[in-house]
């Protein structure tokens, strides 16, 4: 019985002795988590404010473009920066024309090939970028983001050329900021005097001289096609302008320019 007894006391003993550090660590534990909750809650609040902030920065700096012009764009000052780098002897080709100094054959030729229902839409079709969904999940990685026209302007003004759905998020939020602030005449003239169409070539009147020393309100039919078609890979296009594909490509594009609808008028 003593033994017993003696036995059970030294079993307690040891229970106790293992039970007392762990609840040490739970204490210790929960004492550290309120501060360790603040300081999450701080990450989050500063990265959310940051974001607040970047998302206000875009719209107050589109609101600014219903009277004033872009200087420059996202894409032209990384090509720039690309450029010096690796190109000292190219530089950025861009020069603003006004909307009714471009070509009504380009401004076809462009809704024919890129967003044929633009006059129409809100920024986005849904259904173009479902498919391009489905097309992405089957190759595994992003090939194709069904871009409007007002999407692709998002894009080149503020955005990175990489491929993600962060920001492809993005992109939609700023697409959203056009619409609402911009009509679709200006939102087109911005478009079409910021989209790159080669190595550091930006800009309809850039185009024009660049491929057909001419301006880009005098562009034929044939040579806004032909341009239109370059606007999804202009660099390759600017190194394969004999490619068949393009030729074949624009004489579509020619085909389909008579019913393209041009957004109205804005005066």
């Amino acid at each position: 019985m003593r033994r017993e007894a003696t036995g059970q006391r030294a079993a307690g003993l040891g229970n106790g002795q293992h039970a007392e550090p762990f609840a040490h660590s739970v204490a210790a534990l929960n004492a550290k988590r309120p501060g360790l909750l603040r300081w999450l809650a701080y990450v989050a609040l500063v990265f959310g404010a940051a974001w607040v902030g970047m998302q206000l920065f875009y719209f107050a700096q589109i609101a600014v473009w219903n009277f004033a012009d872009p200087q420059s764009t996202a894409f032209m000052r990384s090509d720039e920066a690309r450029l010096s780098a690796d190109r000292p002897d190219l530089d950025i080709q861009h020069q603003w024309v006004p909307y009714d100094q471009i070509s009504r054959n380009l401004k076809r030729a462009i809704i024919a090939s890129e967003d044929a229902n633009f006059a129409n839409n809100n920024g986005y079709e849904t259904d173009a970028i479902l498919q391009a969904w489905e097309r992405n999940k089957k190759r595994g990685h992003i090939v194709r983001g069904g871009s409007t026209i007002t999407q692709q302007l998002a894009r080149n003004l503020f955005l990175s050329r990489e491929k993600s759905y962060i920001r492809k998020g993005q992109e939609l939020i700023i697409t959203w900021m056009l619409e609402t602030l911009l009509d679709k005449e200006r939102i087109f003239e911005i478009y079409l005097n910021s989209v790159e169409w080669g190595n550091g070539v930006y800009g309809a009147q850039a185009a024009a001289r660049y491929y057909y020393r001419t301006t880009a309100a005098k562009l034929t039919p044939w040579q806004a096609a032909r341009l239109a078609v370059m606007l999804p890979q202009p660099k390759y296009f600017d190194e394969h302008r004999n490619s068949p594909y393009l030729a074949q490509r624009a004489r579509v594009i020619a085909r389909r320019m008579g019913a393209a609808e041009l957004p109205p008028s804005s005066q």
